[in-house]
Protein backbone atom coordinates (compact mmCIF):
# COMPACT_ATOMS: atom_id res chain seq x y z
CA UNK A 1 0.00 0.00 0.00
CA UNK A 2 1.38 3.39 -1.04
CA UNK A 3 0.41 6.71 0.60
CA UNK A 4 -2.09 8.79 -1.35
CA UNK A 5 0.09 11.84 -0.82
CA UNK A 6 3.76 12.17 -0.04
CA UNK A 7 7.16 12.47 -1.66
CA UNK A 8 8.83 10.27 -4.24
CA UNK A 9 11.72 8.01 -3.27
CA UNK A 10 13.80 5.33 -4.88
CA UNK A 11 15.77 2.47 -3.40
CA UNK A 12 16.37 -1.27 -3.58
CA UNK A 13 13.70 -3.80 -2.69
CA UNK A 14 13.25 -7.55 -2.50
CA UNK A 15 9.98 -8.74 -4.05
CA UNK A 16 9.98 -12.33 -2.81
CA UNK A 17 11.80 -14.75 -0.51
CA UNK A 18 14.70 -15.13 -2.93
CA UNK A 19 15.87 -11.88 -1.35
CA UNK A 20 17.24 -10.36 -4.55
CA UNK A 21 17.41 -6.56 -4.32
CA UNK A 22 16.36 -4.61 -7.40
CA UNK A 23 15.70 -0.88 -8.07
CA UNK A 24 12.35 0.22 -6.69
CA UNK A 25 10.37 3.48 -6.74
CA UNK A 26 7.93 4.31 -3.95
CA UNK A 27 6.39 7.14 -1.92
CA UNK A 28 6.85 8.11 1.69
CA UNK A 29 3.94 9.80 3.48
CA UNK A 30 3.87 13.54 4.04
CA UNK A 31 5.98 14.47 7.05
CA UNK A 32 4.40 15.35 10.39
CA UNK A 33 5.39 17.96 12.99
CA UNK A 34 7.75 15.55 14.82
CA UNK A 35 9.43 14.15 11.70
CA UNK A 36 12.96 14.53 10.40
CA UNK A 37 13.66 13.75 6.74
CA UNK A 38 17.22 13.17 5.60
CA UNK A 39 19.08 12.23 2.44
CA UNK A 40 20.78 8.88 2.97
CA UNK A 41 24.52 8.89 2.38
CA UNK A 42 25.49 5.66 4.18
CA UNK A 43 23.68 2.53 5.33
CA UNK A 44 25.18 -0.50 7.03
CA UNK A 45 24.44 -4.09 6.06
CA UNK A 46 23.24 -6.26 8.94
CA UNK A 47 22.26 -9.93 9.01
CA UNK A 48 18.71 -8.69 9.62
CA UNK A 49 18.68 -7.65 5.96
CA UNK A 50 19.03 -11.34 5.07
CA UNK A 51 16.43 -12.38 7.64
CA UNK A 52 13.76 -10.03 6.32
CA UNK A 53 14.47 -10.03 2.60
CA UNK A 54 14.33 -13.85 2.65
CA UNK A 55 11.36 -13.93 5.04
CA UNK A 56 12.94 -16.22 7.64
CA UNK A 57 10.31 -15.24 10.23
CA UNK A 58 7.36 -15.36 7.85
CA UNK A 59 6.24 -11.77 8.46
CA UNK A 60 7.54 -9.87 5.43
CA UNK A 61 5.25 -7.52 3.52
CA UNK A 62 6.76 -7.50 0.03
CA UNK A 63 8.18 -5.52 -1.61
CA UNK A 64 10.54 -4.82 1.30
CA UNK A 65 13.21 -2.10 1.32
CA UNK A 66 15.66 -3.07 4.10
CA UNK A 67 18.34 -1.03 5.86
CA UNK A 68 18.40 0.12 9.49
CA UNK A 69 21.91 1.49 10.17
CA UNK A 70 21.34 4.78 8.42
CA UNK A 71 23.31 8.03 8.20
CA UNK A 72 22.58 11.09 6.10
CA UNK A 73 22.01 14.85 5.83
CA UNK A 74 18.79 16.52 7.01
CA UNK A 75 16.65 17.96 4.22
CA UNK A 76 13.43 18.76 6.12
CA UNK A 77 12.23 19.08 9.72
CA UNK A 78 8.73 19.23 11.18
CA UNK A 79 7.28 22.26 12.94
CA UNK A 80 7.95 20.78 16.41
CA UNK A 81 11.55 19.80 15.70
CA UNK A 82 14.10 22.02 17.43
CA UNK A 83 17.15 19.76 17.89
CA UNK A 84 17.92 19.40 14.19
CA UNK A 85 18.13 21.69 11.20
CA UNK A 86 18.59 21.29 7.46
CA UNK A 87 22.15 20.21 6.69
CA UNK A 88 22.80 18.40 10.00
CA UNK A 89 24.43 14.98 9.73
CA UNK A 90 22.24 12.48 11.55
CA UNK A 91 21.66 8.77 11.97
CA UNK A 92 18.94 6.35 13.03
CA UNK A 93 18.58 2.68 13.87
CA UNK A 94 15.70 0.27 13.45
CA UNK A 95 13.01 2.31 15.26
CA UNK A 96 11.22 5.06 13.35
CA UNK A 97 8.65 6.04 15.99
CA UNK A 98 6.81 4.82 19.10
CA UNK A 99 3.50 5.50 20.83
CA UNK A 100 4.91 7.87 23.50
CA UNK A 101 2.06 6.73 25.77
CA UNK A 102 3.14 3.44 27.38
CA UNK A 103 5.24 3.16 30.53
CA UNK A 104 8.41 2.28 28.61
CA UNK A 105 8.10 5.31 26.32
CA UNK A 106 7.42 7.65 29.25
CA UNK A 107 10.46 6.26 31.09
CA UNK A 108 12.66 6.87 28.05
CA UNK A 109 13.54 3.18 27.72
CA UNK A 110 12.60 3.22 24.03
CA UNK A 111 11.25 -0.33 24.03
CA UNK A 112 7.64 0.54 23.33
CA UNK A 113 5.21 -2.05 24.72
CA UNK A 114 2.49 -0.95 22.27
CA UNK A 115 4.57 -2.07 19.29
CA UNK A 116 7.22 0.36 18.07
CA UNK A 117 7.21 1.22 14.38
CA UNK A 118 10.29 -0.25 12.72
CA UNK A 119 11.91 1.69 9.93
CA UNK A 120 11.05 -1.03 7.41
CA UNK A 121 8.49 -3.81 6.99
CA UNK A 122 6.07 -2.26 9.46
CA UNK A 123 2.81 -0.27 9.45
CA UNK A 124 3.30 3.49 9.44
CA UNK A 125 0.87 5.91 11.13
CA UNK A 126 -1.15 6.19 7.92
CA UNK A 127 -1.37 2.43 7.42
CA UNK A 128 1.25 2.29 4.67
CA UNK A 129 4.38 0.13 4.83
CA UNK A 130 7.62 1.61 6.12
CA UNK A 131 10.68 1.39 3.87
CA UNK A 132 14.25 1.28 5.13
CA UNK A 133 17.59 2.89 4.49
CA UNK A 134 18.46 1.20 1.21
CA UNK A 135 16.89 4.30 -0.32
CA UNK A 136 17.68 7.91 -1.13
CA UNK A 137 15.51 9.55 1.56
CA UNK A 138 14.62 8.50 5.11
CA UNK A 139 11.95 9.71 7.54
CA UNK A 140 11.68 9.27 11.32
CA UNK A 141 10.35 10.79 14.51
CA UNK A 142 12.91 13.22 15.94
CA UNK A 143 13.19 11.11 19.13
CA UNK A 144 14.78 8.30 17.12
CA UNK A 145 17.28 10.41 15.23
CA UNK A 146 20.72 11.21 16.62
CA UNK A 147 23.28 13.79 15.58
CA UNK A 148 26.56 12.29 14.37
CA UNK A 149 29.67 13.93 15.93
CA UNK A 150 31.94 15.76 13.50
CA UNK A 151 34.84 13.52 14.55
CA UNK A 152 33.06 10.31 13.51
CA UNK A 153 33.07 9.40 9.78
CA UNK A 154 29.69 8.36 8.41
CA UNK A 155 30.86 4.94 7.23
CA UNK A 156 32.03 4.13 10.76
CA UNK A 157 28.96 5.63 12.42
CA UNK A 158 26.40 3.57 10.51
CA UNK A 159 27.19 0.12 12.03
CA UNK A 160 27.02 1.61 15.53
CA UNK A 161 23.30 2.21 15.03
CA UNK A 162 22.44 -1.49 15.27
CA UNK A 163 25.38 -3.81 15.95
CA UNK A 164 27.05 -1.19 18.12
CA UNK A 165 23.97 -0.41 20.20
CA UNK A 166 23.18 -4.10 20.60
CA UNK A 167 26.34 -4.72 22.62
CA UNK A 168 26.99 -1.24 24.05
CA UNK A 169 23.62 -1.14 25.82
CA UNK A 170 24.06 -4.29 27.97
CA UNK A 171 27.74 -3.57 28.56
CA UNK A 172 26.94 -0.17 30.08
CA UNK A 173 23.75 -1.24 31.83
CA UNK A 174 25.32 -4.26 33.53
CA UNK A 175 28.76 -2.92 34.43
CA UNK A 176 30.65 -4.70 31.67
CA UNK A 177 32.98 -1.72 31.25
CA UNK A 178 35.31 -2.20 34.22
CA UNK A 179 39.00 -2.12 33.19
CA UNK A 180 40.86 -5.32 33.95
CA UNK A 181 37.79 -7.57 33.94
CA UNK A 182 37.63 -10.53 31.55
CA UNK A 183 35.14 -10.75 28.68
CA UNK A 184 34.40 -13.66 26.39
CA UNK A 185 32.78 -13.01 22.99
CA UNK A 186 31.05 -15.86 21.17
CA UNK A 187 30.98 -15.35 17.41
CA UNK A 188 32.81 -12.79 15.30
CA UNK A 189 30.17 -11.46 12.95
CA UNK A 190 28.97 -7.86 12.95
CA UNK A 191 27.76 -7.85 16.56
CA UNK A 192 30.72 -9.85 17.86
CA UNK A 193 33.09 -7.49 16.06
CA UNK A 194 31.56 -4.57 17.98
CA UNK A 195 31.70 -6.46 21.28
CA UNK A 196 35.44 -6.97 20.88
CA UNK A 197 36.05 -3.32 19.98
CA UNK A 198 33.99 -1.98 22.88
CA UNK A 199 35.61 -4.49 25.23
CA UNK A 200 39.08 -3.31 24.32
CA UNK A 201 38.01 0.35 24.51
CA UNK A 202 36.74 -0.30 28.06
CA UNK A 203 40.06 -1.87 29.05
CA UNK A 204 38.80 -5.45 29.30
CA UNK A 205 40.79 -8.62 28.63
CA UNK A 206 38.90 -10.06 25.64
CA UNK A 207 38.77 -13.70 24.55
CA UNK A 208 37.05 -14.56 21.26
CA UNK A 209 35.35 -17.93 20.79
CA UNK A 210 34.69 -19.30 17.32
CA UNK A 211 33.93 -22.68 15.80
CA UNK A 212 36.64 -22.09 13.19
CA UNK A 213 40.31 -21.16 13.45
CA UNK A 214 39.83 -19.06 10.30
CA UNK A 215 38.70 -16.12 12.49
CA UNK A 216 41.86 -16.12 14.60
CA UNK A 217 43.86 -13.56 12.61
CA UNK A 218 40.93 -11.16 12.44
CA UNK A 219 40.28 -11.49 16.18
CA UNK A 220 43.87 -11.05 17.32
CA UNK A 221 45.57 -9.14 14.52
CA UNK A 222 42.80 -6.84 13.30
CA UNK A 223 40.52 -6.29 16.31
CA UNK A 224 43.14 -6.62 19.04
CA UNK A 225 41.56 -9.38 21.13
CA UNK A 226 43.82 -10.82 23.81
CA UNK A 227 43.04 -14.49 23.22
CA UNK A 228 41.29 -16.78 20.74
CA UNK A 229 39.82 -20.22 21.35
CA UNK A 230 38.18 -22.71 19.02
CA UNK A 231 35.05 -23.63 20.94
CA UNK A 232 35.22 -27.25 19.74
CA UNK A 233 38.46 -27.72 21.72
CA UNK A 234 36.94 -29.30 24.83
CA UNK A 235 40.14 -29.33 26.88
CA UNK A 236 40.83 -25.65 26.22
CA UNK A 237 37.25 -24.78 27.17
CA UNK A 238 37.46 -26.78 30.41
CA UNK A 239 40.65 -24.92 31.33
CA UNK A 240 38.65 -21.65 31.35
CA UNK A 241 36.41 -22.72 34.24
CA UNK A 242 35.66 -19.82 36.63
CA UNK A 243 37.88 -17.33 34.78
CA UNK A 244 35.51 -14.97 32.92
CA UNK A 245 33.56 -12.08 34.41
CA UNK A 246 31.34 -11.60 31.36
CA UNK A 247 30.32 -13.48 28.23
CA UNK A 248 28.45 -12.01 25.25
CA UNK A 249 26.86 -14.53 22.90
CA UNK A 250 26.75 -12.73 19.56
CA UNK A 251 26.33 -15.84 17.42
CA UNK A 252 23.28 -16.21 15.19
CA UNK A 253 23.56 -20.00 15.24
CA UNK A 254 22.53 -22.30 18.07
CA UNK A 255 25.33 -22.40 20.65
CA UNK A 256 25.57 -24.97 23.49
CA UNK A 257 25.88 -22.61 26.45
CA UNK A 258 27.13 -25.02 29.13
CA UNK A 259 30.88 -24.52 28.49
CA UNK A 260 30.43 -20.76 28.79
CA UNK A 261 28.34 -20.98 31.96
CA UNK A 262 31.12 -23.07 33.49
CA UNK A 263 33.70 -20.52 32.31
CA UNK A 264 31.96 -17.70 34.20
CA UNK A 265 33.11 -16.70 37.66
CA UNK A 266 30.50 -16.76 40.45
CA UNK A 267 27.94 -14.04 39.73
CA UNK A 268 29.35 -13.65 36.24
CA UNK A 269 27.11 -12.27 33.51
CA UNK A 270 26.11 -13.98 30.27
CA UNK A 271 24.37 -11.71 27.74
CA UNK A 272 22.49 -13.20 24.80
CA UNK A 273 22.21 -10.88 21.81
CA UNK A 274 22.43 -13.37 18.93
CA UNK A 275 19.47 -14.56 16.87
CA UNK A 276 19.54 -18.22 17.88
CA UNK A 277 16.21 -20.00 17.49
CA UNK A 278 16.85 -22.36 20.41
CA UNK A 279 18.98 -22.16 23.57
CA UNK A 280 20.55 -25.32 24.96
CA UNK A 281 22.02 -25.53 28.46
CA UNK A 282 21.81 -27.52 31.68
CA UNK A 283 20.03 -25.42 34.35
CA UNK A 284 22.40 -26.78 36.99
CA UNK A 285 25.25 -24.91 35.30
CA UNK A 286 23.56 -21.64 36.21
CA UNK A 287 24.72 -22.45 39.74
CA UNK A 288 28.37 -23.05 39.02
CA UNK A 289 31.33 -22.78 41.36
CA UNK A 290 30.03 -23.89 44.74
CA UNK A 291 26.46 -22.95 43.81
CA UNK A 292 27.19 -19.25 43.29
CA UNK A 293 24.83 -18.29 40.50
CA UNK A 294 25.56 -16.77 37.12
CA UNK A 295 23.25 -14.14 35.65
CA UNK A 296 21.84 -14.85 32.19
CA UNK A 297 20.43 -11.79 30.47
CA UNK A 298 18.24 -11.71 27.38
CA UNK A 299 18.87 -8.25 25.99
CA UNK A 300 16.67 -5.98 23.88
CA UNK A 301 18.71 -2.92 22.94
CA UNK A 302 17.45 0.66 22.87
CA UNK A 303 18.95 3.70 21.21
CA UNK A 304 19.84 5.44 24.45
CA UNK A 305 21.28 2.43 26.25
Amino acid sequence: MEPAEGFDCYGYAAHDSKGVLVPFKFKRRNSGPEDVVFRVTHCGVCYAEVIWTKNFHGDVMYPVVPGHEIVGLVTEVGSNVSKYKVGDRVGMGCTAMTCQQCESCKDGIELCTNHPTRCFNDKDVDGTITRGGFSNLMQADQRYVVKIPDSLPSDLAAPLLCAGITVYTPMIRHGMNQPGKKLGVIGLGGVGHMAVKFGKAFGLHVTVFSTSVSKKEEALGVLGADAFLVSKDEEAMKALANTLDFVINAAAAEVPLDPYLVALKPHGILVLVGDAVELKFCPFNLFNSMFSSADVLFVRASKSG
